[in-house]
């Protein structure tokens, strides 16, 4: 079900320096603007219970949110107002993240989230799926080495069809489960939305990849 309209989103979120307007403008220079070494970006952000909490947990990194849609946004940065503790790290984007390597420089990100996307379910849609080999090639472009997109859903098909594409573009499944919340991750925040499905009994599926194979260092 959509989100109906709110008529006082986008003046709010016009009001709101932590939105950043023209985003391609700052290619390049986001860690010196958020003073961080790593850049955590999160696209799709919906109501703001994940950018907002995880922000908080790890300040010393640089917290970007993206979200398309304005009347959810305005409830993402009506959050980020409302909390307390340190701000100075994060900025909002609230744009389609359709053309995302026009906003980062090659290599400037090192963690893509990928919370609940919408899992665009008819076949006809799939190239919306921020999953989709057209989303995946600009990730490559924008992530750091060493970067990785850490993904999590409730939707099993969408999970399965996110497992083939970045697998058939030559990505690296670094971790993976079938049922993420059986065991206790305290690095990673239970948002609102995840605690829904948890409270059914629903399974979160999660997935790691990495551009990269990651080598062990022999002892």
């Amino acid at each position: 079900m959509r989100m109906r309209k709110l008529p006082w989103a986008e003046d709010f979120l016009n009001e709101q320096e932590v939105v950043v307007k023209e985003p391609a403008q700052y290619k390049g220079t986001w860690k010196e603007m958020l003073d961080c070494t790593c850049l955590h970006v999160e696209i799709g952000t919906g109501k703001g219970d994940y950018w907002t909490k995880m922000s908080q947990c790890y300040p010393d990194f640089g917290w970007i949110g993206v979200e398309k849609n304005s009347s959810v946004a305005a409830l993402a940065v009506r959050k980020f107002v409302n909390m307390e503790g340190k701000k100075e790290h994060m900025r909002f984007i609230q744009d389609d993240a359709e053309e995302i390597a026009q906003w980062f420089a090659h290599g400037e990100v090192d963690v893509i989230h990928l919370n609940f996307s919408d899992p665009w379910p008819k076949k006809r849609a799939h190239k919306k799926r921020l999953s989709n080999h057209k989303f995946i090639a600009q990730y490559a472009d924008i992530l750091s080495d060493d970067g990785e997109i850490q993904m999590k859903t409730d939707n099993s098909s969408l999970f399965e069809y996110s497992i083939m594409e970045f697998q058939n573009e030559g990505w690296y499944l670094h971790d993976f489960s079938v049922d993420y919340r059986r065991v206790e991750h305290d690095e990673d925040v239970i948002t609102e939305y995840e605690n829904r499905f948890m409270e059914r009994n629903q399974p979160i599926y999660r997935a790691v990849w990495k551009k990269h194979p990651v080598v062990k260092k022999e002892n």
